[in-house]
């Protein structure tokens, strides 16, 4: 998946991660039955969309991220998107990913 891949279709989302609507949405906060009314086309609120990217596309866990951790990512994200890479890809081959 792109790191950057617009939230448009999450149902396609949670079927690449190979994950149920429960696992999917539960990880974000949002019940089974919340989430399919979006995978259905209900309008996304900008928060849930936000947190779908931060944990389903960026990789990021809720549990043990801090509010001042989200804005460093955010601010480095968009200032420094080489070095943000970079240190996601190494992030990445630590934790075993590719």
């Amino acid at each position: 998946m792109r790191p950057f891949e617009r939230i448009s279709n999450p149902r396609q989302i949670r079927h690449r991660l190979n994950l149920n609507q429960q696992e999917f949405w539960a990880r974000i906060g949002v019940t089974q039955s919340g989430g399919s009314r979006y995978e259905s086309g209900r309008k996304m609120p900008k928060p849930v969309r936000e947190l779908l990217r931060l944990v389903h596309i960026e990789g990021v866990e809720l549990a043990a991220a801090r509010g001042d951790d989200l804005k460093v990512v955010s601010l480095l994200r968009k200032s420094n998107p080489g070095l943000y890479q970079r240190l996601r890809k190494e992030a990445g081959k630590k934790n075993g990913k590719k």
